[in-house]
């Protein structure tokens, strides 16, 4: 049983970075979490602080039985989930022919297909409820791609167009899509868990090879904080008229109005042409 002014957070990825931060401000908010990592154990700090108020899972949402069986506990622990929040990801760095089949493969099934598997698991219990809340953690590179991003910005794009169409499909049923689109921010995305080619190629040295090198020289520096990514996102899961997107850090709030900016100077500049090719 659950106090009933408090809502029931199911959150992937909870062991670091944006997740586990978020973990800990929804838990000082005094809602409850059913934190989920592939390595649970990496919670115990907070079970011990919050016995009564997280349930911690153990999740590889590329797993379809780990994912039913994680949304299963989630509604034995408390009857109901309130919000989703698909957080489990990464990056993986280097030019498109650098990066092997298996390394862009497994960047899909992670960021793109595993974030897939969550909501079809989670949206029989919303649609039943009438009522819940999906936070997509895409990114800045969900809307802008560079050099060296491409596949990585090609699952958060893939994310992007599921988010709005799935968005139009639930909001009959009184269930909210947001997409979270973080900047720069100081998570071990840029560290450890970032994916390189295993074998460069010289002539990429000077685009996705200097993509890399920034993203490992501002590993630790990055402006965006994270505890205030968090606040940020349950300001916008209390929101009675939540954003579609909500854009994290200065960096990507401009970049993509930059981007929006050049598209629509693009788009007029070639629209003679555009439409020039209807049947007389």
């Amino acid at each position: 049983m659950t106090n009933s002014d408090a809502k029931v957070w199911l959150i992937t990825g909870s062991s670091s970075g944006f997740g586990r931060s978020l973990v800990e401000a929804v838990l000082k908010h005094g809602d409850y979490v059913v934190a989920t990592a592939r390595k649970p154990e990496q919670l115990d700090d907070l079970a011990q602080q919050y016995p009564e108020t997280i349930h911690p899972v153990r999740l590889d949402v590329t797993n379809l039985q780990d994912v039913q069986a994680a949304v299963e506990s989630a509604l034995d622990q408390y009857d109901h989930i309130d919000v989703l929040v698909n957080n489990a990801g990464y990056p993986a760095m280097g030019a498109i022919e650098e990066l092997s089949d298996d390394d862009i493969r497994r960047q899909f099934e992670t960021n793109f297909f595993g974030a897939l598997s969550m909501i079809r698991a989670v949206l029989p219990t919303m649609r039943e409820q009438r009522s819940g809340h999906i936070l997509n953690i895409s990114s800045f590179a969900g809307v802008v791609s560079l050099s060296g991003l491409g596949i990585y910005s090609a699952t958060k794009f893939a994310l992007e167009g599921a988010s709005e169409a799935l968005a139009q499909e639930v909001k009959p049923l009184g269930i909210k899509v947001t997409l979270i689109e973080p900047g720069a921010f100081r998570t071990n995305g840029a560290g450890s868990s970032m994916v390189t080619p295993k074998h460069p190629i010289t002539d990429y040295a000077e685009t996705s090879g200097k993509m890399i090198d920034v993203m490992r020289l501002s590993h630790g520096n990055q402006p965006g904080d994270p505890a205030k990514a968090a606040a940020a996102m349950i300001q916008v899961v209390e929101s009675d008229d939540p954003p579609m997107r909500l854009a994290l850090g200065e960096d990507s709030a401009n970049g993509i109005v930059q981007k929006l900016d050049a598209m629509k100077a693009e788009l007029e500049a070639w629209k003679p042409l555009s439409i020039s090719t209807a049947f007389e």
